[in-house]
Parts: C-alpha cells; structure tokens; sequence
C-alpha cells in the first residue's frame, strides 16, 4: 500500500457497539450528539413533537462550563440528544447560537482513560479546544472537547459505563 492510500475499513454493528482500537486497548462508547439550543424548552418541545423522545434527565445547570444541559433519549434508547443551552453572559455557546454555526455540536464518547483517549485523538491530528474541565452532568467527572480535522467536534467523558437517568412524563388527558 503507497503511503498516499487509505486502507478501507468496514464497520458494521448496533450503534450502541463501543468502538474499540486494537493498538490502545480503549473503548470509547458513543454517549449523545450535543445540539446547541437558544434555551432547554425550545429545544425540548422541538424533539419531543418532531422526533417523540419523551424521556428527559433533570436539567444540569453548569457554571463551570458555562451551560445548561438536559438530555433526551429516542424510544428504544438507540440515541441520547443533550440539549446544550447558555447559562450566564459569558457562555462559550453564545456565538454558535449569535452564528448559527456548529448548532450540531459534537458527538460525545465515554472513555475510561481521558489521557489515553486524547493521545489517541491528537495523534489522529485532532486537537484540544481546552484543557480537561469537569462537569455537574457526569457528577464531576472531567470532560474534554477536540476539533477534528475532518472539522467535526468529538467530546470525551471520562465515565465509562455512565448510564443517564431519564424519567417518563407523567400522562396527560387528551394525549
């Protein structure tokens, strides 16, 4: 194979298969796809009417990190949204919204080991957008966002096995 050659490679398999690297020993499994919202009701009632998720986490406001969050899980559970708002003036998800660039924010992955992760990560030529910060929503577990250079988010937990908690609503009449 000439170095300019890609190798192609076939996954196949539930998305709730973790990914696995031979080469680290890591498996990442995939938690949520983050989307940017202007506040948590306009993005809830939005998935709600148009996708039916009616499973929601309380909501986490975070002023470490500067934002709201709540996540949402299809019937099923086949995929998590974290619904990501703005908490303070000085939010970092202020100008995605001001732009309504990047709305579609980030896949996120639950590793055991953020270092190793990241060293993988950096070697696939992502890079950091910050430094590790930890996160009310994954009770203090620390968290770290990299830019791909496909220009694409991805979001490491170091939680393996985090489970979310959602809640069914309660019954309404005439529903």
């Amino acid at each position: 194979m000439s170095p300019t050659t890609l190798e192609q490679k076939t996954v196949s398999g539930p998305l709730d298969t973790p990914l696995y690297a031979a080469e680290t020993g890591l498996t990442l499994e995939l938690d949520h796809l983050g989307l940017i919202v202007p506040d948590l009701t306009t993005g809830r009632t939005f998935l709600e009417t148009a996708l039916g998720i009616t499973q929601w986490t309380p909501i986490t406001d975070d002023p470490t990190l500067g934002v709201s969050v709540q996540f949402g899980a299809t019937p099923g559970h086949q995929l998590t949204y974290e619904l990501i708002a703005p908490f303070g003036e000085t939010s970092p998800i202020a100008n995605a919204l001001r732009t309504g660039k990047h709305i579609l924010n980030h896949l996120a992955y639950l590793t055991p080991d953020l270092e190793a992760s990241g060293e993988r990560l950096r070697s696939a030529g992502c890079h950091p957008t910050g430094d590790p910060l930890p996160a009310l929503a994954y009770e203090g577990r620390r968290i770290q966002f990299w830019m791909s250079p496909l220009r694409f988010v991805i979001e490491l937990i170091e939680k393996p096995g985090h489970c979310h908690n959602f809640s069914q609503p309660d019954s309404k009449a005439g529903k």
